[in-house]
């Protein structure tokens, strides 16, 4: 895998080539943006060490034209404006990480072993559109398309070493990510040990990380081992990553730079090895901005970064999830739930879930213990935030049988005669687009309420979702149709 060094300053670009070079990295030289683009699309370059100021355009431009090609390369910027401002727009434009100006060796080989060591998950990219091969996978339940990104990358990340940071609100299942890293590693055999950052007094987590001698603080009466001394040769996973003080971060630093701990109280030096992920609900690089996360810490933490979807992101998760528990909790209750009615899956689908999964589960726990099956009902959903009570009533026409009032649509016939409307079909063409027009029709004629929908056409409602979600990514603009509809404006 080549480097290709993007810089117009001679000498400096004759440095840096070297300092590659010692390290056994290859790399080729450009002096121009578009000797730059022009040497990206013949293939073959993994990272780009991209200057911002170049002679005839800016790297920013260059940024956003590898974007819009969709070049599958790695670019770290590399500039003299050492704002944090600056990296947060690079970042933004597609930039995986920056350097600033003058390089330290140290820095330089580092962050582009830590750009090529990502670059194992280009073949992530690749597959993230294919569908999940089924909806239990490393612990997770559900096969939207966030999550199907989610495992191809827990699949890639897993063949590293390098360490790997998991971002994501909480209770989205980090923990549970680090684990099928874990799992899916060939440190599989070895400890994982998770240590919450947060949950541990500040004055015990440097011994909790690196354990303490007899006698080194009040009530040190033995010599104990640490979370990094029981991860060896295994994983540790450090949550809440944010919440370690500065000091701590120092130590952690020098831990993760020469790979050996010191307990509490000793002098004494001792080689583990050790396997980083770690995570945070806040974001990494305002922790950065705002001085309470050591900007060198985070280079060395971020290398390759998981970001978790909110449940509220991840459609029909919800309904997989909710008969996951609702069938796990029945069974440890002795209750007879077998599902959920319409209006349940439609309570279920337009809640935000602001505490995620973990919401989920108490949700679910809470009505199983309080109401008898064999169907979840509206009603017994009242302890979501902010919903009332759902009265129970008479059960409501069958769509079939209820008077719909409907807008006109282009291309459809529409006769609001007290039933469904008429539509005019056109034969001849693909199955699936006619079941689309079908569908769509159906969705407008039911005021676009999907479980309405789902009783009309006498499918789940789920199905309806997921084929919604396969229209608008069929329906989004590839990067070739954007670049056409560009040139000819």
């Amino acid at each position: 895998m080549k480097v290709l060094l993007v810089e117009d300053a001679l000498p400096l670009a004759t440095v840096y080539g070297h300092q590659l070079s010692r390290a056994g990295l290859e790399s080729v030289h450009v002096e121009t943006g578009a000797d730059a683009l022009a040497r990206l699309r013949k293939g073959g370059i993994s990272v780009v060490l991209l200057d911002l100021q170049l002679p005839d355009m800016g790297g920013m431009d260059v940024l956003a034209s590898i974007r819009e090609e969709q070049l599958p390369v790695t670019v770290v910027v590399v500039t003299s404006s050492g704002s944090i401002k600056t990296a947060v727009d690079a970042m933004q434009a597609g930039a995986y990480d920056f350097i600033v100006k003058p390089v330290a060796e140290e820095r330089l080989v580092t962050t582009t072993r830590n750009a090529l060591e990502r670059e194992t998950l280009t073949e992530v990219v690749e597959e993230v559109r294919k569908p999940a091969s089924g909806k239990v996978q490393h612990g997770f339940i559900g096969s939207s398309l966030p999550m199907t990104a989610v495992y191809k990358m827990i699949e890639s990340v897993a063949r590293s070493n390098a360490a790997v940071f998991i971002t994501g609100e909480s209770g989205t299942g980090k923990e549970v990510c680090a684990e099928a890293i874990h799992r899916s590693s060939q440190r599989t055999k070895k400890p994982f040990v998770p240590l919450n950052c947060a949950a541990i007094p500040k004055d015990l987590i440097e011994s909790e990380i690196f354990g303490h001698i007899k006698g080194a603080f009040t009530g040190a009466t033995s010599d104990r081992d640490g979370a990094a001394a029981r991860a060896d040769g295994g994983t540790l996973f450090l949550d809440e990553i944010c919440e370690l003080e500065l000091g701590l971060q120092a130590k952690l630093l020098r831990f993760l730079q020469s790979g050996t701990i010191q307990k509490v109280g000793s002098d004494t030096l001792k080689k583990v090895d050790v396997r980083i992920v770690c995570a945070t609900n806040r974001n990494p690089l305002e922790e950065v901005e705002a001085g309470r996360f050591r900007e060198d810490l985070f280079y060395r933490l971020h290398v390759l970064p998981i970001g978790l979807p909110p449940l509220r992101s991840r459609g029909t998760d919800v309904l997989e999830l909710a008969k996951h528990f609702l069938m796990q909790f029945a069974g440890e209750e002795g209750k007879s739930f077998e599902g959920f009615s319409v209006e349940a899956e439609e309570i279920l689908l337009s809640h935000s879930w602001p505490g995620n999964v973990r919401e989920m589960q108490n949700t679910i726990r809470n009505l199983v213990v309080l109401n008898e099956g064999p169907y979840v009902e509206a009603d017994m959903l009242a302890t979501l935030h902010g919903r009332a009570p759902v009265p129970k009533t008479q059960a409501a026409p069958h769509p079939l049988q209820a008077p719909l009032s409907v807008n006109t649509d282009a291309g459809r016939t529409v006769e609001s005669n007290g039933s469904w409307p008429a539509i005019t079909l056109t034969l001849g063409q693909p199955f699936e687009m006619l079941e689309r027009q079908i569908i769509e029709a159906t969705i407008d004629a039911c005021g676009g309420s999907l479980p309405k929908t789902a009783r009309a056409l006498q499918v789940s409602p789920s199905t309806l979702y997921r084929k919604k979600e396969i229209w608008a990514e069929q329906d989004e603009p590839s990067g070739e149709d954007i670049q056409i509809a560009a040139e000819g404006a």
